[in-house]
């Protein structure tokens, strides 16, 4: 068991293969050395939380916080009582200008807990060196896990914000719904982001909508 759900059975074929027993098999040893983000128990948390069957919504991110303290397993979410970082800033900004909530928590545990699986396309990251475990094998990984999601016949919604999320449309089938705009980045929040309005689509799509209360 290495989800404690039903994710252990949808991926019991793709976590045998070699390059992914490879790939853990580096992050364990690079962890020995360095600083590595999330911490062992929360490098699977996204999928840990968020049921395979319950999944309603997908957010992509690329790859985890490399600050201190920041990573805790779900995309562009950090730990309560964290310092938001600026993406996420400007996610709680779109949000209350979208929906009228104003978030101040930056720990999103609760939309995982209801159906949104807070991807990283990378799981993990060396400290202060963004970007750093590319090209290891995790996109594979994660991109199998949207290639799993995708045979649902149940139709999902996936946010893809910014090129590299987008960049994921191709594993999509139309029976989906993707809600697409820029990164919340500051460097391109201003160019689609902001009033996209991406949190009331998303809600007008769900029989059940999310409470994206934190």
């Amino acid at each position: 068991m290495m989800f404690n759900n039903d994710w252990d059975k949808v991926l019991s074929d793709e976590i045998r293969k070699e390059y992914f027993i490879k790939l853990e098999t580096k992050i364990n040893e690079l962890r020995k050395t360095k600083i590595i983000y999330p911490s062992t128990d929360n490098t699977y948390r996204a999928l840990m939380l968020t049921n395979y069957h319950q999944v309603k919504v997908v957010i992509i991110g690329q790859d985890p916080y490399h600050n201190p303290n920041q990573a805790n397993g779900l995309s562009f979410s950090v730990p309560k009582g964290e310092k938001l970082p600026p993406s996420l800033k400007n996610i709680f900004k779109e949000m209350e200008t979208d929906l009228g909530i104003k978030n101040v928590n930056g720990d999103l545990t609760s939309w995982a807990k209801q159906g949104v699986l807070l991807l990283n396309s990378i799981l993990t990251v060396e400290k202060n060196k963004p970007g750093s475990h590319r090209n290891f094998g995790w996109e594979r990984f994660t991109d199998q896990v949207i290639i799993k999601l995708n045979e649902l016949e149940n139709p999902i919604i996936f946010i893809l914000w910014g090129a590299f999320a987008s960049h994921k449309r191709h594993l999509i089938s139309d029976h989906h719904h993707i809600i697409p705009s820029s990164h919340p980045s500051p460097l391109s929040a201003y160019k689609g982001f902001l009033g996209s309005k991406p949190f009331s689509k998303c809600n007008q799509l769900l029989k059940e909508p999310i409470d994206w209360q934190t």
